[in-house]
């Protein structure tokens, strides 16, 4: 098993002077440092970080992971930057996280315990600019984006692939514009046959970092 963190990115909704993995947790950790810790602890130690925006800063705190510059990041999205990644490691079952979402060890437990190709959500929210999420008879995910209707909840940003089918969603990322999140890879995999599956994470601690608002739930984990 493998990780992604995917780091890019500028993060400017949130206003912040450094990327928004940097932000300190009550802990004393900061987003990505709680999760390069919970990727230790169940053993995985080939992490790929994937850096643009002041990548310098994230290298020097955390020099015990590797690094994928996206000389891009400005111009592309997700889908790109995750591609690059998956393209310098070697085909195997790969979890991948976005960087500015803080969780808990469970969260990564429930995803790691299931087999095949998996995407975390919350069921118990649905906000118009998360990234949403249907299924079809058979439990099976149908479409992922931000304009899915009769949505059934939020993807949290921590998923699976499984090594036989890393091979074929790498392609999907491929053909993905540079504006795409890496959703949209998902879609073209799974308009082709390939099966993701949702795994129930509503009652963990998880929170992607999106805006201001969003940093202040987290910190109201520590109380």
């Amino acid at each position: 098993m493998k990780a992604v963190i995917l780091a890019a990115g500028a993060g400017t909704r949130i206003g912040n002077q450094l990327p928004k993995c940097l932000m300190e947790l009550p802990s004393g950790k900061t987003i990505i440092g709680n999760q390069i810790d919970i990727l230790h602890e169940r053993n995985i130690r080939e992490i790929v970080v994937v850096v643009g925006f002041k990548k310098d800063i994230i290298m020097e705190k955390y020099p015990g992971v590797l690094y994928k510059y996206n000389p891009f990041y400005h111009m592309t999205n997700t889908s790109k930057s995750l591609m690059m990644a998956l393209q310098s490691v070697d085909v195997g079952d790969t979890v991948w996280l976005n960087g500015d979402v803080f969780l808990e060890p469970e969260v990564l437990e429930r995803v790691l315990s299931r087999e095949g190709n998996v995407i975390a959500v919350n069921r118990s929210k649905c906000d118009d600019e998360e990234v949403k999420y249907r299924t079809d008879s058979q439990g099976r995910i149908v479409e992922i984006s931000k304009a899915v209707e009769q949505a059934e909840g939020e993807s949290v940003g921590v998923n699976k692939i499984s090594a036989a089918d890393f091979p074929r969603f790498l392609e999907g990322l491929n053909r993905c514009s540079d504006s795409d999140y890496f959703e949209k890879g998902i879609e073209i995999c799974i308009s082709e046959g390939m099966e993701f599956y949702p795994v129930d994470i509503s009652n963990c601690k998880c929170i992607e970092v999106d805006f201001k608002e969003d940093f202040e739930r987290v910190k109201d984990f520590f109380k």
